[in-house]
């Protein structure tokens, strides 16, 4: 996988906020609004230089631009904006406020934001849930979930997930004797074992626990998820699993499912293009390209359109069908094994 930077979004340079703010304050004067240049210009900024254009945009027009860009825009193309003028944890807490809000909750979207983040990340959108909304976020997902699901929501909440990569060999092979003996080996299966380690240990050290299972059990950790476990919780524990796998696989899998069949899942296309731009996109297109055989940014064309189809190309940042691409050995690896 590629080291460094792997977004499509960069900061656009000799950068000027109050330029930029001037120019959005124009696109949206008059009747009408000029879409393609709001577009334009908030895909071609990172995230921390759009915070400088809110800013200078309420200083020297005493209005707030997330506002006005609500009442100029609408539909697809108002959710993608607006959410690529938040700040990175304040998008997520306004995708799980959502996700928790009206008739039934949405828990593919509980399991995608809280599966995939960071121990950082997660810090984040506990304090901008908070911050927004003056409510704690645990309670809230206690309040609308139930079960073994809920019990796995508040250990990824905490953002405690060990960080040491430095990964002991007794301890791998307790742990896959720990989950062997948890599911397989056993009448039934004990949740808690699945939920303490998936939700606990290190990023490297899982990577290893889940090739030693798949050695002394001679089947794969996923396979054992599917055949003891069952709905959400079935669902959230097979999201983490792949998440430490990898997460551009994950996203991967997610883009295509959204764009795949009758109507495309826009929520779920728009929440990964946007918190994936700055992170793995590129990573994600190789997974793309890789498991499916087309590029992302061919089937965001064939699914969307308009300006909205525009903004989420612009996010794409490429089109990989143009050329060969290069794709690392674990990419390929990871491919075969999580193959829909």
């Amino acid at each position: 996988m590629g080291k460094g930077f792997r977004g499509t979004v960069t900061a656009f340079p000799d950068f000027d906020a109050a330029s930029d703010a001037e120019t959005l304050y124009s696109a949206m004067k008059g009747i009408g609004s000029d879409k393609e240049a709001i577009l334009e210009l908030v895909t071609s900024r990172n995230n921390a230089q759009r915070q400088e254009i809110c800013e200078a945009y309420k200083t020297h027009y005493g209005k707030d631009l997330i506002d006005d860009l609500k009442y100029e825009l609408t539909g697809k193309l108002e959710r993608v904006i607006v959410g690529l003028m938040r700040p990175p944890a304040y998008h997520d807490a306004k995708e799980i406020k959502d996700a928790l809000e009206g008739v039934g909750t949405d828990e593919k979207c509980l399991i995608e934001i809280l599966a995939s983040r960071t121990n950082q990340q997660i810090h984040d959108l506990v304090a901008a849930y908070k911050d927004a909304y003056g409510r704690d976020i645990e309670e809230d997902i206690v309040g609308d979930t139930s079960g073994h699901f809920k019990k796995m929501m508040v250990v990824l909440l905490q953002g405690t997930r060990e960080e040491d990569d430095v990964v002991s060999e007794d301890l791998v092979e307790e742990d896959a004797k720990v989950l062997l003996e948890a599911g397989e080996e056993q009448w039934g299966t004990e949740e808690a074992a699945f939920i303490m380690l998936l939700g606990n240990r290190s990023v490297t050290h899982l990577q290893l626990v889940f090739d030693e299972y798949q050695k002394i059990s001679e089947k794969s950790i996923e396979d054992s998820i599917k055949s003891e476990l069952s709905g959400d919780f079935e669902r959230l524990m097979l999201a983490v699993v792949q998440c430490i796998r990898s997460r551009p696989m994950f996203f991967a899998k997610r883009l295509y499912k959204a764009m795949q069949g009758l109507g495309t899942s826009d929520n779920t296309l728009i929440r990964i293009m946007i918190s994936r731009s700055e992170i793995d996109m590129l990573d994600i297109r190789e997974c793309f390209r890789l498991l499916y055989e087309k590029s992302l940014y061919n089937m965001i064309k064939e699914d969307t359109s308009g300006e909205y189809k525009r903004t989420l190309l612009k996010l794409c940042g490429g089109d990989d069908d143009c050329g060969e691409q290069y794709v690392p050995s674990q990419i390929l690896t990871l491919a075969v094994m999580l193959q829909p």
